[in-house]
């Protein structure tokens, strides 16, 4: 199986537990000039931008190192375009959730960092 494959096989897999456990996936695979996310959803009042991570085993990392500050500002930044080409006002809470995939083991990290600007 190629990398695109596995991946959209884990972001399945990702989108699947997160509905199990009451999240709405709205989008998957969100892409545009500022970047991509690979789902988006509604959860407890928040829109939330999941980033799904796999490691096969830890012989690479583990999955949520994977998720730097600069990771982070790209998700952010497509994040803000996402609500402002959706009129999606201010006002909405948003929240940045880490689905981690180390071997068969998932975990979800609801609010796994702030919201960060570009240069920070």
């Amino acid at each position: 199986m190629n990398k695109r494959a596995a991946g959209a096989e884990r972001e399945q897999q990702a989108a699947e537990y997160l509905e199990r456990h009451g999240m709405r996936i709205w989008e998957r695979n969100y892409r545009c000039r500022q970047g991509e996310v690979d789902l988006i959803g509604w959860h407890q009042g928040y829109l939330v931008f999941v980033e799904v991570k796999y490691r096969k085993d830890a012989g690479k990392g583990y999955a949520l190192e994977a998720v730097d500050a600069g990771k982070q500002r790209r998700i952010c930044r497509t994040a803000d375009f996402y609500r402002y080409s959706h009129g999606l006002g201010d006002n909405i809470g948003v929240r940045y959730d880490v689905v981690a995939i180390q071997g068969e083991e998932i975990c979800w990290i609801r609010d796994a960092f702030p919201h960060r600007y570009a240069g920070r």
